[in-house]
């Protein structure tokens, strides 16, 4: 049995592997190996290569064999579960599990008593692993007495229900779920209660129950002071612990809970929402959405009320990105859990009197661009947002599609299509297959979509699956096909504005080639065309002065004004477009000091030289001001774009004096001190007759 074993538990692949070709070996020349080619038939060389195979799934059929049953458990128990390695460590309790319904007896009386008390020994690896495989086999143990129609208790002695009881009080009074220990136990022990919870045992009304809770509550407090590896981890296990012992031992025969409890435990979780932590509310916004609907009955509007407030982004939380995130996700959790009923209570169910609120504080979330020196944090929220709109819309549309109204429904789809034609891969693709599912979603389909049926021509059902959003040579060509529709033109030109003039090359080389693809198409429809400026305008005028969008969009008109997409508007003399689109970039880059945003906003000067009128003046006028600059990158920019663009339209000087105004331009050191510059900018002005600049006294 050691090679079988060694083929089977071994921490390294190559050992996995060797042990399996020997034990083969010995199986082809002597064949005295019990059930030799049935073993090697589930334990071959390749078979072995993945280590949760071999824990989960191979280690059961092997142990099926009443000769390798018992020298594997013992194994695991000896070797496996003090191991240094975590992962082995969960693995091999998990292996356990599996294996208990094997040998019931063997693990009850034997393995069990002799686990209990290293669930309390002093070796930090032996506690974490003993106290996980108690856990295990516990609910194995309960779960084959269910399936037998036998007490949960049958194969439990007094003093092993009373050793599983002792291992949280015993570990508190001894302090170690403290400091880095504590980062092992916490998730361990509430393994342990899901466990104990979910195994129904009879502990109803003991005092361990709020051990239990305090532990609960105390991690979820703790979060705060321990890793960021290990935060996630207790969080999970301490919200998974809490669902599962609230539905066994805080429900009464009615399927109520205690009123007193209940007020205690919710008021409780929603006065945490508003800690100073950002990590006591993520763990506390879980634990509402894990809350089952007995607990939450007669509380709806409490617990919406609070993880409400957890959303709003305020001066002093303005980086509590994680918190906000895990809000939205306890929103949706908490509405699948209460149900739907149109005109039921608003302390009870989703219903007409509250859905509006959830769904205003969820289209919130996909506002969020807050960054910090993580990045763009706000990436989470706007994920988790996009999640729980999609898993609230289902909801409605299974139970009373009624309740969705035809302006909200608009609003998600729009926000969904403007993340689709963003800039960062990872949302993109998400949002793309939020909107494919809502989109596809057939039972029944989801109300009010605005233009169905042209999305599904553009996003055919059979494609659903295989269109890769990531890849933005996909993506790209056919979210622009969504600026023909009009309800949806104006979130897709937003998204694209970021993308097109961001700094990622694939998705800027994609972006940008989509977006002229779709310019190329209208330029015959004047009506088109007039309306997707004012779009882009609308954009412009609504993000004015927000860098995050008014920096790429200067970078996108400049690109669109050089590859001639407006070419439409350049014969009419005062086209309200150039104008409007003048008076904006000189409003965005006023009193600005950003260079990117000063070079963007050059390009697009000199692009709209090219429009007849009053504003070629005004367009050299600005563009003479930017040769002054006080940066002298800003004015050496500013010279070369202007002489290019005299090269490029040279039709819009006198040809008397093009030499001369170029001449100026080129041989002038435009770095040089200011003073020597103004003059050799006064030259030009006064060549092409162009007011000059008069300094403002200060």
């Amino acid at each position: 049995s050691a090679l079988v074993i060694a083929a089977v538990f071994d921490r390294d692949v190559n050992c996995r592997r060797a042990a399996s070709a020997a034990f083969q070996e010995n199986v082809g020349r002597q064949g005295t190996f019990p059930h030799g080619i049935d073993i090697l038939t589930a334990a071959d060389y390749f078979a072995v290569g993945n280590r949760v195979n071999c824990y989960l799934t191979i280690s059961v059929y092997i142990a099926g064999f009443p000769e390798y049953t018992q020298p594997m458990i013992d194994h695991l128990v000896n070797m496996k579960i003090n191991h240094w390695d975590s992962v082995i460590r969960e693995l091999a309790t998990k292996a356990l599990h599996n294996i208990t319904p094997q040998a019931p007896e063997y693990m009850a009386n034997v393995v069990l008593p002799r686990l209990l008390p290293l669930s309390v020994g002093s070796d930090l690896h032996t506690r974490h692993g003993a106290i996980l495989a108690c856990a295990e086999i516990t609910h194995a143990l309960c779960k084959l007495a269910q399936e037998n129609n036998r007490s949960v208790t049958h194969y439990f002695s007094e003093k092993s229900l009373e050793g599983l009881k002792q291992i949280h009080q015993e570990l508190c009074s001894r302090q170690l779920y403290r400091g880095l220990g504590g980062e092992l136990m916490r998730p361990a022990v509430c393994a342990l209660i899901e466990k104990l919870s979910l195994s129904k045992m009879p502990f109803r009304g003991d005092p361990i129950i709020g051990g239990w809770q305090w532990l609960i509550n105390d991690s979820l407090r703790h979060l705060t002071l321990v890793s960021s590896a290990a935060r996630q981890h207790i969080k999970e296990s301490a919200v998974s612990a809490l669902a599962a012992l609230c539905n066994e031992f805080y429900i009464n025969e009615r399927g109520e809970a205690d009123p007193a409890l209940q007020d205690e435990l919710v008021t409780q979780y929603v006065s945490e929402l508003q800690n100073a932590e950002e990590m006591i509310r993520c763990g506390f916004s879980r634990a509402l959405g894990a809350l089952p609907r007995f607990l939450l009955k007669g509380r709806l509007q409490q617990v919406l009320e609070g993880l409400k407030k957890v959303t709003v982004i305020s001066p002093e939380d303005v980086s509590f990105a994680e918190a906000r995130r895990d809000a939205l996700i306890a929103i949706a959790k908490v509405c699948q859990t209460v149900g739907v009923k149109g005109d039921g209570s608003q302390q009870e169910f989703v219903c007409r009197e509250n859905v509006d609120q959830i769904y205003a504080t969820l289209l919130t979330g996909v506002t969020d661009y807050t960054t910090d020196s993580r990045g763009d944090v706000g990436g989470w929220v706007r994920e988790a947002a996009m999640s729980s709109l999609m898993e609230v819309t289902l909801l409605l549309v299974r139970s009373e599609a009624g309740l969705i109204q035809a302006d909200i429904c608009k609003q998600i789809m729009c926000w969904l299509a403007q993340q689709s034609a963003e800039k960062i891969d990872k949302f993109r693709a998400h949002a793309g297959s939020v909107f494919l599912t809502l989109l596809h979603f057939d039972h029944p389909p989801v109300p009010h979509i605005p233009h169905r049926e042209e999305l599904e021509r553009i996003f055919p059902r059979s494609e659903k699956e295989t269109l890769n959003w990531n890849a933005a040579s996909e993506a790209f060509p056919r979210i622009t096909r969504l600026l023909g529709l009009p309800a949806y033109q104006y979130h897709v030109l937003l998204g694209l504005s970021v993308s097109v003039g961001g700094l990622t090359e694939t998705t800027l080389r994609y972006s940008a080639q989509s977006l002229f693809d779709y310019m190329k198409k209208i330029q015959s429809d004047p009506s088109a065309l007039e309306g997707f400026c004012e779009t882009l305008l609308k954009v412009f005028e609504d993000n004015l002065r927000n860098d995050r969008v008014s920096v790429p969009l200067l970078t996108m008109l400049d690109q669109m004004l050089a590859n001639g997409c407006f070419d439409m508007f350049t014969e009419q003399e005062n086209h309200p477009f150039p104008v409007k689109l003048f008076t904006l970039c000189k409003e965005e880059i006023k009193r600005s000091k950003d260079i990117r945003k000063l070079r963007s906003s050059i390009g697009v000067f000199c692009g709209l030289i090219q429009f007849q009128g009053d504003m070629r003046e005004k367009v050299f006028f600005q563009l003479f001001l930017l040769l002054c600059h006080p940066f002298p990158i800003i004015r050496k920019t500013t010279a070369s774009q202007v002489y290019e663009m005299l090269l490029t339209y040279g039709d819009v000087v006198d040809p008397a004096v093009l030499e001369q105004a170029m001449a100026i331009l080129s041989d002038t050191n435009w770095e040089a001190e200011l003073p020597v510059v103004r003059e050799r900018r006064n030259c030009l002005c006064d060549l092409m007759k162009v007011p000059r600049p008069q300094l403002v006294p200060k």
